[in-house]
């Protein structure tokens, strides 16, 4: 393809701005359409964020840097790798989320993503081929945006979350942005603001369901299967009718990743394993309780189920050690609307004299004394002091994670926790919590974010050009992660911060390549997985342009 200069520029994995050199710029025709000044990324980088400390909101600092990345992709990773910890919440969680509400209302640019939609399945292909633009595309991440993060269903606004977990995989894992594809898979929407809203973008019409939506599914995963060959395609916030039947379609077949079902899995173990390094207990003596047993809750339930077989329990005496509370109260193996994955852990009513009163979390608690506490409800508050007072009555370090966001659906704020469990418990949030000051101690709250988790992931599945993601994989990953926070510091948080992303995201990534190359899962030789892992990382910086850019001068 030839390229104009106006093109050059208006191309954000060519556009270099005001860092185009001289020569570039005689050779490119770009002379006159820049200031004269030729200036460093790091120049760069100090000027736009002077800007974005003028801007006065979060949801501000967010849309001028997805502006910074619609026109310059080396410029906007360089600056998110300066500041990870800071923009982390801007770029993603929580404010991504007021962004996905409002997306219509403030559509400016497409952002380089994929917008299939159920009604048009014969352009899939096309669509997939030009947003491409014969790009080697490596990752995909696709949403159908029916249980976006904890705010429900929000149609083709989901495609943000396709946009800004990229975003995270790149800054985080240093995987390749021209290698990278949003999608959004459009099936209609069931939120009725958005289907009464004049401006929204998407499908008017109900979402769809049954045979209609998976053959929509298939011939997605089979179109975006054989244009990219050596395809990672991570599925992002799918509803709890599909979440799951979808991974278990797909997860032996191809290299593919469910984040709320694995992802989140993954970093509870870690947070849990992390946990034990600090109380210096055993994993299979604790007593896990899941409050919500949706597609998250269950998902991370079977992970640190399986956890409990690979440390030697049986299936039988593993699932003694379960619990899951969702809105009937404690799941009972006799009622008729359980979803395949709650039945495995589901309890049966004559281990209980009184199992007819377990319909609140506060009974359950009375009832089991667990010693783990995980919330995914999306119901604020619901960890009460009442209620965690009971937990740490009876374990001498209680485990709680209230996991769900954005901040205002969390079960309960860290700083209550610590002082309810008078500082003896292990917490973890799923949003940023500051460290909690309690009797002279500091107390560092670590952040359940897949993100601590996801990008190493992939970087080490792509590097190692893995066939499958598996169980061992993943088991690999928790353990590095779980592996990294210090024990003996007073107040120790239970997974390593968020502040150094970018640096256990290489120690994820390696420990996820030598056990795919251990296993005889890699499609390519690679005798070395640290040098594999390093030769996939990308770098934000400028680089020479491409030879094959051909340049389009009118004469």
């Amino acid at each position: 393809m030839k390229y104009t200069p106006e093109q050059i520029l208006n191309n954000p994995f060519l556009n270099k701005g005001t860092a185009f050199t001289q020569e570039e710029r005689d050779q490119y025709g770009l002379n006159g359409l820049l200031p004269p000044a030729v200036q460093t990324l790091d120049q760069q980088v100090k000027q736009a964020y002077a800007q974005l400390q003028t801007k006065p909101t979060d949801l501000a600092k967010r849309q001028f840097l997805m502006t910074l990345f619609n026109e310059n992709h080396v410029l906007f990773y360089k600056l998110f790798s300066e500041h990870i910890n800071e923009f982390m919440p801007i770029v993603y969680d929580p404010t991504i989320a007021d962004t996905i509400e409002n997306y219509s209302a403030l559509f400016v640019n497409p952002q380089n993503a994929t917008y299939l939609s159920i009604d048009d399945p014969d352009h899939i292909e096309s669509a997939l081929k030009h947003s491409a633009d014969g790009r080697d595309i490596r990752l995909l991440v696709v949403s159908d945006a029916e249980g976006i993060l904890g705010i429900g269903d929000w149609g083709t606004q989901g495609v943000d979350i396709s946009v800004g977990k990229l975003m995270v995989y790149t800054a985080a894992a240093g995987i390749d942005p021209s290698q990278v594809l949003p999608v959004v898979l459009d099936v209609g929407t069931n939120n009725e603001a958005l289907l009464n809203d004049e401006l929204y973008l998407g499908n008017r019409h109900k979402r769809v369901y049954g045979e209609k939506y998976h053959q929509f599914v298939d011939k997605f995963v089979a179109t975006a299967e054989k244009l990219f060959p050596n395809l990672y395609l991570h599925f992002e916030d799918f509803g709890r009718s599909n979440a799951a039947d979808i991974l278990n379609q797909y997860k032996d077949k191809i290299t593919t990743f469910n984040d709320d079902i694995q992802g989140t899995g993954i970093i509870v173990l870690a947070g849990l394993l992390g946990a034990m390094n600090i109380s210096k207990q055993k994993l299979t003596d604790q007593i896990y309780l899941s409050f919500g047993a949706g597609t998250a809750g269950a998902g991370i339930t079977s992970r640190v189920y399986e956890a409990f077989i690979e440390e030697g329990l049986s299936p039988e005496e593993a699932k003694k050690h379960f619990y899951l509370v969702d809105k009937q109260g404690l799941l009972f193996d006799d009622m008729t609307d359980l979803t395949p994955e709650q039945k495995p852990f589901a309890r049966s009513r004559s281990e209980f004299a009184n199992a007819d009163e377990l319909t609140t979390l506060e009974a359950v608690v009375k009832a089991v004394h667990p010693t783990v506490m995980v919330g995914t409800s999306t119901v604020p508050g619901t960890f009460t002091e009442s209620i965690v007072k009971e937990m740490a009555a009876h374990t001498e370090r209680p485990i709680i994670f209230p996991l769900s966001n954005p901040t205002k659906l969390a079960e309960a704020k860290a700083e209550d926790l610590i002082k309810w469990t008078d500082g003896r418990g292990l917490i973890a949030t799923g949003v940023p919590a500051a460290n909690v000051s309690y009797k002279g101690v500091s107390y560092a709250i670590g952040q359940a974010n897949n993100a601590l988790v996801y990008p190493g992931l992939g970087l080490g599945t792509i590097a190692s050009t893995a066939k499958l993601l598996t169980d061992s994989m993943i088991s690999a990953a928790a353990h590095s992660l779980g592996g990294i926070v210090d024990p003996d510091q007073p107040g120790a948080a239970v997974l390593p911060p968020v502040s150094k992303l970018d640096q256990f995201s290489q120690t994820v990534a390696i420990a996820v390549a030598e056990d795919a190359i251990k296993n005889g899962l890699n499609q390519q030789p690679i005798s070395d997985a640290k040098q594999a892992v390093a030769d996939m990382t990308w770098k934000p910086e400028y680089r020479p342009l491409p030879n094959s850019l051909e340049l389009d001068l009118e004469e």
